[in-house]
C-alpha cells in the first residue's frame, strides 16, 4: 500500500471513529432532566410553544423537560443565562430569533454575543404581529389610526423597548408618519391586559398571544403583519396592503444551544423538534392558536438569524433606537 492510500484509509477511519463516538453520545444523552429557558413572561408565544413541546419531547428523551422563564432586559436574561451554560445539550433556549438577531444593533452593552455563543438547533412556528386597538378607538384601518395618531399621539404598547413588535412599530411610523407615544412593557402579558383595559390604545404583538382576545371582542384587529393574508382572518387587509409594500414581521420561535454542544446532541434534538411540531397534534394546537409550523435546520436557522440581524439594524438605525 503506498503513502497516498495509507492516508487516506487513516482518514476514512477517523471518520468513522468520529461518527461512532458521536452516534455514542447522543445514544447516551441526556442522563439528566432537560430545561427550556423562555426569556420572556408567562403567557407569551414563546413560552406557550414551550409548553405545548415540553411532554412530547420529555416522552421522546426520556428525561423530565423543564419550562423555566427568565424574564428580564427584552430577553437578554434569560438568553445569556444560556449562552453561559454548559454545552452539554441539557439547556436550550426557546425564543422569538427575530427578536435575538435585533439585540446586538439595540443594546450596546450586551454581555454576550448571539453570534458567537448560541447556536441553532431548529426553527418551530412562525406567527405574524397582529396591530390591534381598543375596540373604543374610532379607526377601522390603518389609514385611519395613522390620521387619528396626527390628530393626538397614541399610546402604543410595546413589549419592551427594543423588542420586535417595537421595531415594527417603529417602521410603520416611519413609513406613515404615525405619532406614537411607546409605552414599554416588561412582556407581552402585561402589553395586552393594558390596552385591553384601555391605558394604552395601540399594540404590535404576537399572534398566537393575541388572537384570542381579538376573538374574544376586547381588541379590534386593524392589520397583519404577513406577506399575504392570515387565512383565519381572511377579511383583515395586510399591513403591506394598507399603504407599505413588502411589509412583513412577526415572531419566529425557535430553539438555540450553547456553541459548543456537540453535534450529534444538536441533530438529535432538531429531528425530534421537528417530529414533534410537525406532529397532527401538536401542528393542529398551534394552527388553533394563530401560529403555523415552520421548521429549518440548524444550518438554516443560523442562516436565517443573519437575513434577520442586517434587516433590523437598518430599522434600528432609522429610528435610533438605542439601550445600555
Amino acid at each position: 500500500m503506498n503513502r497516498s492510500n495509507r492516508r487516506d484509509l487513516l482518514l476514512a477511519l477517523a471518520g468513522l471513529l468520529t461518527s461512532a463516538g458521536q452516534s455514542a453520545v447522543a445514544q447516551a444523552w441526556p442522563t439528566k432532566p432537560i430545561r427550556i429557558v423562555v426569556p420572556y413572561t408567562p403567557g407569551g408565544s414563546s413560552d406557550i410553544i414551550a409548553r405545548i413541546i415540553s411532554q412530547p419531547l420529555s416522552e421522546a428523551l426520556k428525561q423530565p423537560v423543564i419550562v423555566e422563564n427568565r424574564p428580564g432586559a427584552n430577553g437578554n436574561t434569560g438568553t445569556e443565562a444560556v449562552a453561559k451554560a454548559p454545552a452539554d445539550g441539557l439547556t436550550l433556549l426557546l425564543c422569538d430569533v427575530g427578536a435575538l438577531a435585533i439585540s446586538p444593533s439595540v443594546y450596546t452593552k450586551l454581555s454576550f454575543n448571539p453570534s458567537k455563543d448560541l447556536q441553532g438547533v431548529g426553527m418551530l412556528a412562525y406567527s405574524p404581529h397582529l396591530l390591534v386597538v381598543h375596540p373604543s378607538v374610532p379607526a377601522n384601518n390603518l389609514k385611519e389610526l395613522v390620521a387619528l395618531s396626527k390628530k393626538q399621539p397614541l399610546n402604543f404598547a410595546v413589549t419592551a423597548i427594543g423588542s420586535a413588535p417595537h421595531l415594527a412599530g417603529v417602521a410603520v411610523q416611519n413609513a406613515l408618519a404615525a405619532d406614537w407615544n411607546y409605552i414599554p412593557y416588561k412582556g407581552g402579558s402585561q402589553a395586552i391586559q393594558d390596552t385591553i383595559g384601555g391605558q394604552t390604545q395601540v399594540l404590535m404583538n404576537g399572534m398566537l398571544a393575541t388572537l384570542p382576545h381579538v376573538e374574544s371582542g376586547k381588541l379590534k384587529v386593524l392589520g397583519v403583519s404577513r406577506s399575504t393574508r392570515e387565512p383565519r382572518l381572511p377579511n383583515v387587509p395586510t399591513i403591506a396592503e394598507q399603504g407599505i409594500p413588502g411589509f412583513e414581521s412577526g415572531t419566529w420561535q425557535g430553539v438555540l444551544v450553547p456553541t459548543g454542544t456537540p453535534p450529534a446532541i444538536v441533530e438529535r434534538l432538531s429531528k425530534e423538534l421537528i417530529r414533534i411540531v410537525r406532529s397532527p397534534e401538536v401542528r393542529s394546537r398551534l394552527s388553533a392558536q394563530g401560529a403555523e409550523v415552520h421548521t429549518m435546520t440548524p444550518l438554516e436557522l443560523t442562516q436565517f438569524y443573519e437575513r434577520e440581524r442586517v434587516k433590523w439594524a437598518a430599522v434600528v438605525a432609522q429610528g435610533g433606537v438605542k439601550l445600555d
